[in-house]
């Protein structure tokens, strides 16, 4: 049983509003959840993120993996490692890009 952590949308359109939940990596995005962790709410000025470390660290100890946007947010938040994405032409200018193949 592969277990990720990740966001659960609720809200209206145009109006997001996520849970933090841990899920089975197969499930759909707003289907059935082992845990809420937390909450994430992006339109709030500034924006409104709360969580349960304890519980991160609990799942995260018992192998669950958090997905991209949620490993940003423990970033920020101070809990999580920010991983380093970078471009693969980072620091390259456009016109000395290698042409993509077709």
């Amino acid at each position: 049983m592969a277990v990720r952590i990740r966001l659960k949308r609720f809200g209206k359109k145009k109006q997001p509003f996520y849970r933090v939940v841990v899920a089975e990596k197969s499930t759909p995005r707003d289907g059935k959840t082992l845990e809420t962790l937390g909450t994430y709410d992006p339109r709030q000025e500034p924006v409104a993120f709360l969580i349960d470390s304890e519980r991160v660290d609990y799942w995260k100890s018992v192998g669950a993996q958090a997905s991209d946007s949620v490993e940003r947010l423990l970033a920020n938040a101070g809990i999580g490692t920010n991983p380093d994405r970078k471009s693969s032409n980072q620091g390259v200018a456009k016109k000395d890009r290698a042409p993509k193949a077709e």
